[in-house]
């Protein structure tokens, strides 16, 4: 199984949105995969019309003292491959509970190789807050992957984001490579050209060589949970853009395989 954690210490730079198009796409190619709600907000959660009153069973039993199992706490989305694990959002007092539980820093890692044989993919949906969960999701991932808006402030949020994973990528002594994924790219604007061109310049080995553009059929993330695509969804270039930057992150993966 190959994990890729979906990350930025940004929030509004499409993090669910690219974890819901990328996990779609691959199940459309007859992938299994596990899409992780790791953010306390659950907006990956909500996406799916899963109500957080009461809460639902998912993440948050990977952490307990005797951790749950991950294929069974996964829900079917009624999507053909796709499954969910949904977020609570008593997750957030897991930073506190760290304090007198040890050994939470790898309780993802254990209960995704627990669930491995099962599927094929594993796209952890990561809170933009560096903490116990995206630590979590780092020392478990086999990929980063960086989307990025394509404006000034956001810049700053991915360089603190690939700096965080060279940090884990340390601790852990295993390669964890970056993926910079471009989105919500105006080309009409300056500030959007002049943002792409200066994120290719300073990762150019790292950074995909197009963008997602903008667009508003993918700015409810509640579209891509429907067990079939709105026609001009799928044919529109936001998700288009998409399958192109997965064909990308494959190619890399295989690319990491060949040369192991």
């Amino acid at each position: 199984m190959r994990t890729w954690a979906i990350a930025n210490q940004k929030g509004g730079v499409g993090k669910t949105t690219t974890t819901l198009a990328l996990g779609r796409l691959l199940a459309q190619r007859g992938r299994r995969v596990l899409l992780v709600d790791l953010d306390p907000h659950a907006s990956l959660t909500r996406a799916f019309g899963i109500p957080l009153e009461p809460p639902p069973t998912g993440t948050l039993e990977l952490f307990e003292a005797a951790p749950g199992d991950a294929r069974a706490l996964a829900r079917d989305t009624g999507i053909p491959g796709l499954s969910l694990l949904a977020a609570q959002p008593a997750m957030a007092t897991l930073e506190r509970r760290s304090a007198t539980q040890p050994g939470l820093g790898m309780a993802l890692a254990q209960a995704l190789e627990r669930a491995a044989p099962h599927y094929d993919h594993a796209l952890l949906d990561c809170a933009p807050t560096l903490g116990l969960l995206m630590v979590n999701a780092l020392a478990a991932a086999d990929r980063l992957v960086v989307p990025t808006q394509t404006e000034p402030l956001a810049v700053h949020g991915m360089e603190g984001m690939l700096r965080t994973g060279q940090m884990i990528e340390r601790s852990r002594r295993r390669a964890l490579p970056a993926s910079v994924l471009p989105t919500l790219f105006d080309r009409r604007t300056r500030a959007g050209t002049s943002t792409l061109d200066a994120i290719r310049e300073a990762h150019p080995a790292q950074t995909w060589v197009q963008a997602v553009p903008l667009d508003t059929r993918l700015r409810e993330a509640e579209a891509l949970c429907k067990p079939e695509l709105p026609a001009d969804l799928a044919a529109g270039r936001g998700l288009e853009a998409y399958a192109r930057a997965l064909d990308w992150l494959l190619r890399e993966d295989a690319a990491l395989e060949d040369a192991a």
